[in-house]
């Protein structure tokens, strides 16, 4: 469903998905780089714990909702990888924390 394209020039970051270690292109998203690593599922509804991945790849419809550095409901279709990025699967609903 999701293939690259070829680029020999990209530049590779490490992060990490619960804990796992993995690599994707300099300027990818969150959601991209998971998608490239052959992830499909980020997170699992409040409701019933369904399994969700990303979609629209645009903002609109939040089912790409990871944890990333210890901070919930994260778009990662929004959110630019970066180096040692710790992202983890968003399990039901997050509380809000008080600033």
């Amino acid at each position: 469903m999701f293939r690259r394209l070829p680029d020999h020039n990209a530049e590779t970051i490490r992060f990490t998905f619960d804990g796992a270690p993995l690599a994707a292109r300099r300027g990818d998203t969150v959601a991209a780089a998971l998608l490239a690593n052959g992830i499909a599922t980020c997170r699992a509804t409040p409701a019933k714990g369904t399994a969700r991945g990303p979609y629209c790849l645009m903002g609109v419809c939040f089912e790409c909702l990871v944890t990333i550095d210890g901070t919930g409901n994260r778009q990662g279709c929004l959110v630019a990888l970066e180096e040692g990025m710790r992202i983890e699967t968003q399990a039901g609903a997050r509380r809000a924390v008080a600033p």
